[in-house]
């Protein structure tokens, strides 16, 4: 059936989607005969044509061809009709097709995919190029010719899905020369492009066969992808050919893609393989690393059990040497007050015996007066007697002298006991008191004084003793400092390396000082939207991270314990930024920034600035050092076994 003579008039493009629906239905309803024989198929639109009959895949490729064309020579009716067959065709035919005819199946497959057809060790000039002539050139006066842009013919090709590089229309002496070069992309989607458009044309017959047919005078545009034959040519065509490519067949392109593969996947297995050695490398030293720590641990813990017991030692013996230098001070007071009482006694004895010897001298010058006139030899006697009372006097003046010094020195002694330079000079003095009482006979002072010798003898050696102590606890003092030095290396270390572990555990590195910043965005959200709030939040947050770098800004009072003298520094509620923040952005962003605060204050008063530690999210503590190291240790463990199971 063909198309009525009614409708001979053409349509307008707006019309042409509900033209190629009402055919579409025709087509269906099978008002239009299409199917010859199992294999042959004819075009219902094109009853002019001197090729009636077509293959499944040329009469789909020639109502593609038709109904996508730009040419100004198709009407809009032709397309429309031509996009009806090839809906018709895709939609409804196919099916029917079966599997009696697998040459009509292949075909529809080489439709979806050109490169099925398509000889593999045929040469085409790659990068893929193809050839389009018989395009219209007008001549100008001068006699040179000029054509249409090629970014025009560019544009047509690309909405018909062909996807072109470039267009590049060839010019000689004489101008336009009526011919262009199409470049397609140089991958296998450019070559799928480059068949397709090749075949496009060829099922509107405008392909390189029907174009150096001899079949009368050709109308539109021909075209074809470039091979050997056209590259080899003497024309402007292979001249410009053999400038921007060269003949290669698919075979070769496939077998360099292949060289080029396998390069890449040699040279990825030697990355993998040198990024392996590494990672053993690695594990290496982590395992050194560990092993060193463990040892430093066990060091550390003999060196502090070691220091603890000697400090329990020289606690125990210091208190003893003070319990017994204590004990030594009683003795020598009590022996003291003691010769105190005695020489009390004996000043007292003293004084009866001056009274005494003043009485008798008395009664000794009565007698004398009264027997004045006795003779010579009594008188004699009288001054001997006189000599000695004398003698006897200033042996008791002596006598009291020295209590009264002895009294005095004992005083100064009780004053000055624990001064060491006094006490060496009161056993000078003492020993001088000796040597006088050793002249003068009295047995007891000297006793006496030769226990104050020895008491202070044995206080020398004692405090030679306490001198060798110090220097003990000293030396021990050195080793502690020595061995906090490298626990504390250590440690920095430990955190260093599990910053780069981003992990969430028990042990875990935290920036002691860092503002939460959650709730000033919660705060914010209730004042503006979401985009504008994240900007106020931000702004805020940068704010008071400036006053908690300030050194001027100490929110701190100090308040006394209970039941003690000794002070702590609490959050001053009173301050008055607190209170503003409070005020403004709620408790929560108080919690968050007096938290803060009060880390700086604890780990970093003096610089005021974020400090890395080690910490225990478990207890919300600062860790030990071994914790970290034994997790340090559980986390390669972990990973050693992964890598054991793949």
């Amino acid at each position: 059936m063909d198309i009525s003579s009614g409708e001979d008039s053409d349509i307008s493009e707006s019309e042409m989607e509900e033209y190629e629906e009402k055919y579409y239905e025709k087509l269906k309803n099978g008002n239009y005969k299409i199917k010859v024989s199992n294999e042959k198929y004819t075009c219902p639109f094109c009853p002019k044509k001197k090729k009636q009959d077509f293959l499944y895949k040329d009469l789909l490729q020639h109502a593609s061809g038709v109904g996508k064309s730009n040419s100004d020579k198709r009407s809009a009716r032709e397309k429309a009709n031509h996009l009806a067959l090839f809906k018709y065709l895709e939609n409804d035919l196919r099916g029917t097709v079966g599997s009696s005819s697998s040459s009509a199946a292949a075909a529809a497959a080489e439709v979806e995919d050109p490169l099925s057809g398509c000889d593999h060790d045929e040469k085409i000039v790659w990068p893929w190029t193809g050839v389009v002539v018989n395009i219209p050139t007008q001549k100008l006066e001068d006699g040179r010719s000029v054509g249409g842009s090629g970014s025009k013919l560019r544009d047509e090709l690309i909405r018909r899905g062909f996807n072109p590089l470039r267009v590049h229309p060839l010019w000689n002496y004489r101008g336009h020369s009526g011919t262009a070069v199409v470049e397609f992309r140089k991958d296998w989607p450019g070559l799928h492009n480059a068949l397709s458009f090749e075949k496009a044309y060829e099922a509107d017959h405008h392909g390189k066969k029907d174009w150096f047919a001899n079949n009368g005078v050709k109308e539109g545009l021909y075209a074809w992808v470039a091979r050997a034959d056209d590259y080899k040519s003497s024309t402007i065509i292979g001249e410009h050919l053999r400038k921007i490519g060269d003949l290669k067949t698919v075979s070769e392109l496939m077998e360099e893609e292949a060289r080029k593969q396998d390069r890449l996947v040699t040279n990825l297995t030697n990355i993998i393989e040198t990024k392996n050695k590494h990672i053993q490398e690695m594990e290496q030293r982590c395992s050194e690393t560990s092993k060193s720590l463990e040892a430093l641990m066990e060091e550390k813990d003999n060196l502090s059990q070691a220091y603890n017991e000697e400090i329990k030692k020289i606690q125990v013996s210091a208190r003893d040497h003070f319990q017994r230098i204590f004990s030594d001070h009683e003795k020598l007071k009590s022996q003291l007050e003691s010769h105190k009482k005695d020489l009390e006694l004996r000043g007292v004895e003293l004084e009866k015996r001056e009274a005494l010897n003043e009485s008798e001298r008395k009664k000794l010058a009565e007698e004398l007066e009264e027997n004045a006139v006795q003779n010579s030899a009594l008188h004699l006697a009288a001054l001997e007697q006189k000599r000695a009372d004398e003698n006897v006097m200033k042996l008791a003046e002596d006598q009291k002298r020295q209590k009264e010094e002895l009294h005095n020195r004992i005083i100064q002694l009780e004053k000055k006991l624990d001064q060491k330079q006094a006490l060496e000079l009161e056993i000078e003095q003492l020993r001088g008191s000796l040597n006088v009482i050793r002249h003068m006979g009295d047995e007891d002072d000297i006793e006496v004084l030769e226990k104050v010798d020895a008491s202070l003898k044995e206080l020398r050696e004692k405090e030679a003793e306490l001198e060798d102590l110090e220097a003990l606890n000293q030396t021990l003092i050195v080793r502690e400092r020595k061995s906090n030095d490298e626990l504390q290396d250590a440690r920095k270390e430990l955190i260093n390396g599990l910053k780069e572990i981003s992990t969430r555990s028990q042990i875990g590195v935290k920036r002691m000082g860092e503002l939460d910043s959650k709730p000033f965005l919660e705060a914010m959200k209730r004042r503006y939207n979401e985009e504008l709030a994240e900007e106020r939040a931000s702004e805020v947050c940068s704010l008071w991270e400036e006053y908690l770098k300030d050194p001027d800004w100490h929110p701190f009072k100090r308040i006394k314990l209970e039941g003690g003298e000794e002070y702590q520094e609490v959050i001053d509620d009173e301050d008055e930024k607190l209170r503003d923040l409070t005020d403004q952005m709620g408790i929560e962003a108080y919690k968050s920034v007096t938290s803060a605060i009060k880390e700086i204050n604890e780990y970093n008063p003096s610089g005021r600035y974020i400090i890395s530690e080690l910490w225990n999210y478990g207890e919300g503590r600062k860790a030990t050092l071994k914790e970290g190291v034994t997790f340090l240790l559980k986390l390669w463990d972990n990973a050693k076994r992964k890598r054991g199971m793949t």
